[in-house]
């Protein structure tokens, strides 16, 4: 029987927990599946070793006996029978609707049982027909949501997010690389240049003449079906529903092709029309001045036929990087090597799964010179927020580890709760004892485009307001972004001399790229944070540098690229 991942534990609970909160079930019983979900997805060991070791399941986070009993049964057989039973009493597509912006799981409920609707095609056809009208609670701005939202889920529904497809990616080039006869293997398309989701899975590999580079992959374990097979090119459908597709090339020919099929379409026609200007010619196959072959093995030989910089993956999308690199102007893009500290981040105090302690050693491990602390407020229950005098508490912690700990420094924090009417959810006397606050929106996603902007237009005049966290909410995939005016949000930042982060979890990635570059353009900084929630979590990093990278951001665009020093001297600064 193959291994039972992690992962696919913890979606099986995500998936019980979705069918319970559908029926209406207790919600504290939806929530130990969600927090059980969360324990397991973010552990740093899998869940089969611990039960082949014997291990005690109800020593974790979140586990009870009765959890811990289904995590066992399905190592063991790789099913469970209470999901089974669940998936019984729901139609099969009954669950896609809560992927439907607006649709939680009481709407889902009303829809089923007055409306019978069971799947998108029932809920479109009973939008066409204007019978959500007759629904209680269903009005117009709400219907229009949710025919938006169809048409997202649709084009969703096909698409990967990048932490799906780049493991499967990296994993199937590593195994490619020790075929014989392979000289480069290299990921191509959207995922190289690292859209935060993707239809599918390029890959290019340079080989020798004779390779079984081809043969390797056609006989990878967990394939579908195999799609299309030839010498060099074949396309492979893996069982989690991603398509692969593989093209082999010569030596001489790798850097035009691998150019070439990554993209973007745009930033590649653009290049074309150079080249045409110039009487040259490009394609997957080379770079050719008349007839004579001018280059091709390397990418940075077109670039090198223009006389322009080379530019990297994540710019290739045609907003002005071609301009820059004819006047050799491009930004120095950020490295994850820049990073020298993480500022969201929650422990066992919260919502996360260990102490301050652990997550300090960690971070020292990853090179990081700080971390800041930032368990959820009072007002955010169902994340177990802690009170002022639960926070008075971890402050105390924080300084006798501070007193103790070499190498690492832990600085004094909260997620902050941005109430409704834009207060914050801890008196001003407790905001002042921090070092910073990272302040959130986690409640009424819905209001006015005017009222959520006038929120957190208001909380950030609180003088103790350091860093606005995920700010659009958006869920990829799962949930669209509160509606506010970005650039108010902005020009308020730049005036208080505040921060927006990029957070880092593959599911956020909020700010998007295009808000990265705007905030750079208007002159506020970025903290790239991971928002982690286990020891796993910290390496999240990588993520968020790779959505900052396209947004055009360098080393001087993100506070958390600067010295303990220089990052303390800024915080007194913002407070005053």
């Amino acid at each position: 029987m193959p291994r039972v991942e992690n992962r696919k534990i913890a979606e099986m609970f995500n998936e019980i927990a979705d069918l319970l909160d559908i029926d209406g079930d207790n919600p504290f019983k939806v929530r130990a599946y969600r927090n059980a979900a969360r324990t397991i997805l973010g552990y740093p060991r899998q869940m089969t070793d611990l039960v082949d070791e014997g291990f005690d399941l109800t020593s974790l986070r979140g586990i009870g006996k009765e959890i811990a009993k289904k995590i066992t049964e399905i190592v063991q057989t790789g099913k469970l029978a209470y999901l089974e039973k669940l998936r019984k009493t729901h139609p099969p597509q009954l669950e896609d609707l809560l992927k439907v912006p607006g649709l939680g799981p009481k709407r889902v409920r009303l829809l089923h049982e007055l409306l019978h609707i069971n799947s998108l095609e029932d809920l479109e056809k009973a939008l066409h027909e204007g019978k959500l009208q007759n629904i209680p609670g269903f009005g117009e701005k709400l219907i229009a949501k949710i025919e938006n939202g169809i048409q997202t889920r649709r084009y969703e529904a096909h698409r990967f997010k990048l932490s799906e497809a780049l493991p499967v990616a990296e994993w199937i080039v590593k195994i490619l690389k020790k075929t014989k006869g392979a000289m480069h293997v290299e990921i191509a398309g959207s995922l190289r240049r690292r859209k935060e989701t993707v239809h599918d899975i390029d890959l290019v590999a340079a080989c020798e003449e004779t390779n079984d580079t081809m043969v390797y992959f056609l006989n990878l374990p967990k394939i579908q079906k195999i799609v299309m097979k030839g010498n060099t090119r074949s396309t492979i459908l893996l069982e989690n529903g991603m398509s692969v597709d593989l093209r082999l090339v010569g030596v001489e020919n790798f850097g035009a092709t691998l150019h070439h099929f990554t993209g973007s379409k745009a930033h590649n026609i653009t290049l074309r029309k150079m080249a045409v200007e110039k009487k040259m010619k490009i394609n997957e196959y080379g770079i050719w001045q008349g007839k004579k072959r001018i280059g091709g093995e390397k990418e940075q030989d077109i670039y090198d036929a223009f006389g322009m910089q080379y530019i990297e993956p994540e710019m290739r999308e045609n907003r002005g990087e071609i301009a820059l690199a004819q006047k050799h102007a491009l930004p120095k893009l950020i490295l994850q090597s820049d990073i020298k500290g993480d500022l969201h981040m929650h422990t066992s105090y919260s919502d996360g799964l260990v102490p301050i302690k652990e997550m300090a050693l960690q971070a020292k491990a990853l090179g990081y010179e700080y971390i800041a602390i930032t368990d959820h407020t009072q007002h955010l229950k169902v994340a177990h927020g802690m009170d002022e005098k639960q926070l008075q508490k971890q402050l105390e912690e924080i300084d006798a580890l501070n007193e103790t700990l070499e190498g690492i420094t832990i600085l004094k924090s909260a997620e902050v709760d941005i109430l409704e009417d834009g207060s914050l959810d801890m008196s001003q006397s407790v905001l002042a004892a921090l070092d910073l606050t990272v302040c959130s929106v986690h409640t009424k996603f819905n209001l006015s485009r005017e009222k959520q902007t006038q929120r957190i237009l208001k909380a950030m005049d609180n003088p103790h307001f350091t860093i606005l966290a995920h700010p659009t909410g958006r869920l990829i995939g799962l949930r669209e972004p509160y509606d506010i005016d970005m650039e108010a949000v902005m020009q308020k930042a730049k005036e208080h001399g505040c921060m927006l982060e990029l957070n880092a979890q593959p599911d956020r990635l909020d700010l998007n790229d295009i808000h990265c570059k705007m905030a750079k353009e208007t002159g506020v900084r970025i903290a790239v944070s991971t928002d982690a929630h286990s020891l796993n979590d910290l390496e999240l990093m990588r993520y968020g540098i790779w959505q900052a990278r396209r947004g055009w951001l360098e080393k001087e665009n993100v506070v958390n690229t600067l010295s303990l020093p220089a990052l303390q001297k800024l915080l007194r600064t913002i407070k005053g």
